[in-house]
C-alpha cells in the first residue's frame, strides 16, 4: 500500500482528540506506513502544549519520522520558485517535496497550502 505522509494539522488534531483526525490516523496505522517530516516534528514541538508531550512522543514513536535530504531541500526550493503564485511557505514546500520524493499520499487537513499538482493529497476535515 502506498505510504501516507500526514501533515501537522492532523496530527495536531489527533492530539487534540478531533474525531476524524483519530478516525484517519486510526485507519492507517492498519493499513500501512506512515510518514512525517522532521519540519513536522518541529512545528509540533512549538506549538506543544506541556501536558500534551508524554503523548506526543508517543505518537511520534509510531510514524516513520522522514529527515530533510538534500534532493528533499531542492525540490522544496523548486516548488518555493515555481509556485509564487500562493505565497507558499518554505515549511510546506520541505513536506510537499517529501511527500513527492517518497510515492506518499500527503495527508492535510488544509490542501490550499499544497497547490503543487505533482503530489497526491487527501484532505482530513476537522470537526
Amino acid at each position: 500500500m502506498k505510504p501516507v505522509l500526514v501533515d501537522t494539522d492532523v496530527l495536531i488534531n489527533f492530539l487534540r482528540g478531533k474525531q476524524k483526525a483519530k478516525e484517519f490516523l486510526l485507519t492507517q496505522l492498519d493499513s500501512g506506513p506512515i510518514l512525517c517530516s522532521v519540519i513536522t516534528v518541529a512545528e509540533i514541538f512549538a506549538g506543544m502544549r506541556p501536558h500534551e508531550q508524554e503523548k506526543t512522543r508517543a505518537l511520534l514513536d509510531n510514524l516513520e519520522v522522514v529527515p530533510v535530504t538534500r534532493t528533499i531541500a531542492e525540490k522544496a526550493g523548486l516548488y518555493k520558485r515555481v509556485v509564487k503564485s500562493h505565497s507558499l511557505e518554505l515549511d510546506d514546500c520541505l513536506i510537499a517535496a517529501t511527500a513527492h520524493l517518497h510515492k506518499a499520499t500527503l495527508a492535510t487537513g488544509n490542501d490550499r497550502h499544497y497547490p503543487m499538482d505533482d503530489i497526491s493529497k487527501t484532505v482530513v476535515t476537522c470537526e
